[in-house]
């Protein structure tokens, strides 16, 4: 008897990790987030299936470009949808050449999400050598773009090892359970990463889901400005 209900039981934990996640509806701004995993996705039907916005990977360490990110990039553009593009971080390579590597490859615009920090591994390096070399990214990134980047990270990574050192950076936190994630500094999240079995219309197998904590008009204020300036003689020039 005792064999049999744990035999169930991991029948049954093994099938809810396998199962899809409800997507939520208590929150006004949702999103997902996707890569090369994702293979090709019909924007048109995710646009219509009432997402707000969408984060794209764009780069990885100082060499790699995500195979799908110009074609997802240029077609969330297309359909009007608010974008962002992250960089997925590795410790164990220079942060300037990353930052640099990220900047070469993606072209913000007004009304784009910021610019993404994915840091998730430490890569055998200690915690305090990560922490300088974030710093590192996300000052040449946002000296670039005129915006803080956000940091993406899992609640419990953050909370073990960023918890206290970027509390002036917007955060998307990675918790996959019903609750909100609550972060060791106090901090408040502005994006979480709620699921990542979801499902979505346009794209085949699973996505990540996410949500704003906000309104529609919050999310505008956090995205990028308008950046242009005119000259002496009224002509628009975007820098």
């Amino acid at each position: 008897m005792v064999r049999a209900a744990w035999f169930w039981w991991f029948v049954f934990i093994g099938f809810a990790c396998e199962a899809d996640h409800e997507r939520r509806v208590d929150y006004a701004v949702q999103g997902i987030d996707v890569s090369h995993y994702q293979a090709h996705i019909d924007w048109e039907e995710v646009a219509a299936d009432d997402f707000h916005f969408a984060f794209v990977k764009a780069t990885e360490g100082m060499t790699h470009v995500d195979a799908r990110f110009c074609h997802n990039w240029s077609e969330i553009s297309r359909l009007g949808m608010r974008r962002g593009a992250y960089h997925f971080y590795r410790p164990s390579v220079p942060a300037t050449e990353q930052a640099w590597h990220f900047i070469n490859w993606v072209d913000l615009h007004t009304g784009d999400l910021p610019p993404v920090l994915d840091v998730e591994v430490l890569d055998g390096v200690p915690t305090p050598i990560l922490l300088n070399e974030l710093r590192t990214w996300l000052s040449i990134v946002e000296r670039h773009y005129g915006i803080k980047p956000i940091i993406y990270t899992s609640l419990t990574f953050f909370n073990r090892h960023l918890a206290g050192h970027f509390d002036e950076y917007p955060l998307w936190i990675a918790r996959y359970a019903g609750r909100e994630p609550t972060l060791a500094c106090g901090s408040d999240w502005h994006f979480w990463q709620y699921a990542n079995k979801g499902r979505c219309r346009g794209v085949e197998g699973f996505v990540d889901l996410n949500v704003f904590f906000g309104t529609h008009e919050e999310l505008e204020a956090v995205s990028l400005p308008d950046r242009s300036v005119y000259s002496i003689f009224g002509e628009e020039i975007n820098w």
